[in-house]
């Protein structure tokens, strides 16, 4: 039987089956011996071991769409990032992280900035900076008052989707919101550190209805570049790229290099300065890296 790997814990792997419901499953060990580990998100073959107990064994790992490191799921169509308006302040330095391991990874983004009944103040910023110029769709959500969850439900269906963002933005109560059977334990933001303390202790997909899965995945208070040469970045950068191969010098980074049509889109205000300033600094940061 065919199914998805919808939770992975101490070696046992939840499967759901359409029509059927879930199988708690362990992988065989040839997998194991080819190095092959099943993640969440998996499309799997299964042998039923009990239909009473609801058991089997993972027969077959099928081929792969694609693969995020960090969270470590499989098999994604679309990442939804959230950040809060406030408590806590949205990170814009974080927020670049994550769209550009999205982007590198080729996973198609969508921002949401949930808790926007706290603070409204920043919606022509994330607009502006993020839709306009970037290209991402942004949308604003509430979970108390239920503004735009609707909105988020239509963009999810069809799909395999990965919630994904820091610690304490509402990713678990955005869950609730869309899939009220998950039941989260939501958690309260530390007043004293100000960040939310980490609910989601493993990454899990729930089913929402027909072919539309959700992934809740543990949030991060810093993400590192895995994966990424600091000359591949400007193409994680997707208003850089009707630039790219005008500027005097084929490979232009960007950075010091004259007649640069991105630092000649900067002056002009149609790419965002602190857009860019993130690029630098995670250029350099990269270069650096490479230096250990």
């Amino acid at each position: 039987m065919r199914g998805k790997i919808v939770k992975g814990i101490a070696g046992f792997y939840y499967v759901h089956i359409e029509g059927c419901g879930v199988y708690e499953c362990k992988a065989k060990g040839l997998f194991r011996n080819q190095g092959r580990k099943p993640l969440v998100g998996d499309d799997v073959t299964i042998e039923i071991l009990s239909e009473w107990e609801h058991t089997g064994r993972i027969a077959d790992l099928l081929p792969r769409k694609n693969e995020l490191l960090r969270p470590a799921v499989a098999n994604v169509d679309q990442a939804v990032i959230i950040f809060a308006s406030a408590s806590p302040e949205p990170n814009p330095n974080l927020l670049d992280r994550f769209l550009v391991t999205m982007e590198h990874q080729q996973i198609p983004v969508m921002i949401c900035i949930n808790k926007i009944d706290l603070n409204q103040d920043q919606t022509d910023y994330f607009l502006q900076v993020y839709e306009k110029t970037a290209g991402y769709p942004v949308i604003f959500t509430s979970t108390v008052d239920q503004t735009g969850i609707e909105e988020v439900r239509g963009r999810l269906r069809g799909r395999t989707t990965v919630l994904a963002g820091p610690s304490g933005v509402g990713k678990s109560s955005m869950l609730n919101a869309l899939v009220p059977a998950a039941n989260m334990n939501t958690g309260e933001v530390s007043a004293k550190i100000g960040r939310g303390r980490h609910t989601t202790r493993h990454s899990e997909i729930f089913y929402v209805e027909k072919d539309t899965y959700l992934f809740d995945t543990p949030g991060f208070s810093s993400l590192l570049l895995d994966g990424i040469e600091a000359e591949e970045l400007r193409f994680a950068f997707p208003e850089f790229r009707e630039y790219e191969g005008n500027c005097r010098y084929h490979g232009c980074a960007h950075i010091n290099e004259p007649d640069c049509r991105v630092k000649e889109a900067l002056q002009k205000n149609t790419i965002a300065a602190c857009r860019y300033d993130n690029y630098k600094f995670f250029y350099e940061e990269l270069k650096n890296k490479k230096r250990y």
